[in-house]
């Protein structure tokens, strides 16, 4: 565990290029690889910086060092009351894990959900993603013992998600 604090700073149109590889790092990494459509993460990430009401993109630094990024996303749930917030992607890179920059993101997630009216913050882990589940239990986050079920609405996305 390192006692170094990790720096946020919002992702802008000029981070594309870092952050467009991390996110391939992401979806192709196990246990949940996933097919990464660069196009469309392009234009996701450009459609969420022109609607900052529905969420935002954080890089995270250590000193002057890129580790990372997160992306958090509203929405809005009469289970839980109003709107709610989903931490939909938070990548640390392989050398930086293990030393609490992880919890210090998802804390720091909590506090912008918070700020910007969530009643409640979920996420979502691929089955098999023994570390990360082991974070964000420690984090406070509960397993509700549901699926996640997805349907896309626009376009044949069914060949993006792994076989079951």
């Amino acid at each position: 565990m390192s006692n170094t604090q990790l720096q946020f700073r919002e992702a802008a149109i000029a981070d594309e290029p870092r952050l467009l590889r991390m996110m391939r790092v992401l979806a192709e990494q196990e246990p949940g690889k996933i097919t990464f459509d660069e196009t469309a993460a392009r234009n996701t990430f450009r459609r969420l910086l022109a609607l900052p009401a529905f969420g935002a993109v954080w890089l995270l630094y250590v000193e002057k060092e890129t580790v990372g990024y997160t992306v958090l996303t509203l929405g809005f749930s009469f289970e839980f009351h109003g709107h709610d917030a989903f931490i939909d992607e938070l990548y640390v890179e392989p050398q930086y894990r293990r030393r609490g920059f992880g919890l210090q993101a998802v804390n720091f997630l909590e506090a912008r959900a918070h700020e910007m009216g969530a009643n409640a913050l979920h996420l979502e882990v691929d089955r098999g993603n023994d570390p990360a589940m082991e974070l964000y239990r420690r984090a406070g986050y509960q397993d509700h013992d549901r699926f996640l079920m997805t349907k896309w609405l626009v376009g044949e996305k069914s060949k993006s998600f792994p076989a079951s």
